[in-house]
């Protein structure tokens, strides 16, 4: 069986540690506990008569990108980068963190989540702006770890884009 690492990168309370327990344990919960460090969680997946095992590093978010710690990113085969559509600015910061990934660990699969698809009349990030990152070659998601839109889809596209990958 094979073992592919995934970072969850984005600032503080953009909802990495909620899409996490989303996908790995089908829970929702109102109650935010701010991760401290990095959270380690494990999933096995099956694609293609092939049981990959998840290993996704919820990283502590941070609105300072410059102390995202290195060695956590050593090593991952995809990573995703999580923005709050109800705060602008974690869509910048989140762009800043991919370009760090990017530029760390190379080009491996990645995208980018917009999460709190359940408040998107709230929402402070426009569509213009996903569609022209979506044109620039970023894969784009709307996802609510609230009420589990896109979430599974989203990790299951990224197994089978590091699929194949060693």
């Amino acid at each position: 069986m094979l073992t592919k690492k995934i970072c969850m990168l984005g600032a503080y309370a953009v909802g990495k540690t909620a899409l996490v327990q989303r996908y790995v344990h089908s829970i929702f919960s109102d109650n935010y506990f701010s991760t401290v460090g990095v959270k380690i969680s494990k999933k096995v997946v099956s694609l293609e008569e092939q049981d990959l095992i998840l290993v996704l590093w919820d990283l502590e978010g941070k609105d300072d990108y410059v102390d995202v710690k290195i060695n956590y990113l050593r090593g991952s085969m995809g990573f995703f980068v999580v923005a709050d559509g109800t705060r602008r600015e974690t869509l910048d910061t989140a762009l800043t963190l991919r370009t760090l990934a990017i530029d760390l660990i190379g080009p491996v699969p990645h995208a980018l989540l917009v999460n709190k698809a359940d408040l998107l009349p709230s929402w402070e990030i426009e569509e213009p702006q996903l569609l022209a990152l979506e044109g620039q070659g970023v894969p784009v998601l709307k996802t609510s770890a609230k009420l589990g839109l896109t979430v599974d889809e989203a990790f299951t596209s990224l197994a089978r884009a590091m699929h194949g990958t060693t």
